[in-house]
């Protein structure tokens, strides 16, 4: 039988009994006082008293095993700590723990209000952001372009002559890595999931930089040619312009998901497309 309760605050779930329930929780800390099979909390803590047959993690929240509290899986904790109030807390044998300590106020806020990744509040510090993450994308954006220049070029002629077999294929390798990281998750041993997954993002990562550089470039200079600037063409403007272009776009409510996501196919599909041109000997 299965019994759970909320307490009266609204903020904390209370699992007496759910041996077979993979309990997932939003912006709630969560306390196994009996046994469950799988716990997940998006802003809260996770608070094992009793026992839990298989992993444990949270996002924006901390896991805390009591001196009783038994955990048979893995543990993972982005935007928080793995924090064990025994000496040798009892665990799976051979089960790891991935703790990654950034951003928990982040987490724990969005998990409250959700709302607020469509449509962020106009403060001064959103504008001094602005500001700071314009600035690192015309100074990242300059020294790739300049170490680099002949690769930056072929990009931007690929996005022109062929965006669709960018995007297409962009999209397919997103798709397929999505999938493969939910399969290495699912059926590999939990430290080479981990692995897996945590290199997944990093070149995802590395796509999204190397996407957002070219778009930067390509769309400074469409619009230095659209406004017919008397200044000689010069690479340092196109950039200027194309960062902020692009800083002003990723700051629209709603519109900015769609952008993002859209670095991320092109940087995608730019190094997929790129990859293959050099295997075939195209230039």
């Amino acid at each position: 039988m299965i019994t759970f309760s909320e307490q009266d605050d609204g903020q904390t779930l209370v699992i007496d009994n759910a041996p077979d329930m993979n309990v997932i929780s939003f912006g709630k800390k969560v306390v196994i006082r009996g046994k469950a099979k799988e716990v997940f909390a998006w802003g809260g803590d996770v608070v094992v008293e009793g026992t839990v047959e298989s992993d444990v993690a949270t996002l924006g929240g901390s896991v805390i095993q009591k001196q009783d509290g038994k955990i048979g899986g893995a543990v993972i904790v982005i935007g928080g700590a793995y924090r064990p109030e025994g000496a040798e807390p009892m665990r799976g044998a051979d089960k790891e723990t991935v703790v990654f300590g950034m951003f928990e106020e982040e987490f724990r806020d969005l998990a409250k209000n959700p709302s607020q990744i469509l449509s962020p509040s106009f403060t001064p510090a959103f504008f001094a952001q602005r500001i700071l993450s314009a600035l690192f994308w015309f100074i990242v954006t300059f020294t790739f372009v300049s170490l680099a220049p002949g690769s930056v070029s072929r990009a931007i002629a690929r996005t022109n002559l062929t965006p669709l077999k960018v995007f297409g294929i962009g999209g397919g390798m997103f798709a397929l890595f999505g999938l493969f990281v939910i399969v290495s998750l699912r059926y590999m041993p939990d430290y080479l999931g981990a692995v897996v997954s945590l290199m997944a993002f990093v070149l995802l990562l590395l796509a999204y930089v190397f996407g957002r550089i070219v778009l930067q470039v390509s769309l400074g200079k469409a619009i230095q040619k659209y406004l017919g600037f008397s200044i000689a063409r010069s690479e340092p403007a196109a950039i200027l312009l194309g960062v902020l272009a692009w800083t002003v776009i990723l700051s629209i409510p709603y519109l900015w998901t769609m952008a993002a996501f859209a670095l991320f196919i092109a940087g995608v599909g730019l190094v997929a497309t790129g990859r293959v041109q050099r295997v075939f000997g195209q230039p």
